[in-house]
């Protein structure tokens, strides 16, 4: 199969989502701007995502660093067709990175 037939329609897949969220959150913020929402509510609000956002990103983060790590440890290796060794290092390193996001973000206050 050609990596077009594939890559196009994930890549439109996730710029519909995201359009779609986007266009969510500003129909929510408008909302609470007509409702003349408290002060103290818009800032929560705001905090919450702020913080959303900053989890979101430390996430990211840390699953490419595994995934990177996992890929370097196939090459390393010197594994030269997917098998189930390389699946399982990659599987594997995405999941000690998962952990590693929950041990962090369950410390946090």
């Amino acid at each position: 199969m050609d990596i077009q037939h594939t890559l196009v329609p994930l890549a439109l897949f996730l710029c519909v989502t995201y359009a779609f969220k986007a266009v969510l959150d500003a129909v929510m913020r408008e909302r609470l701007l007509k409702e003349r929402a408290s002060e103290e509510t818009i800032d929560l609000i705001l905090a919450g995502e702020r913080a959303q956002r900053r989890l979101a990103a430390l996430r990211s983060g840390i699953l490419l660093v595994f995934i990177a790590a996992g890929f370097g440890l196939v090459q390393w290796i010197g594994w030269q067709e997917i098998n189930a060794g390389v699946v399982a290092v990659l599987v594997g390193a995405t999941g000690i990175g998962h952990l590693v996001f929950y041990a962090l973000a369950r410390r946090r206050p």
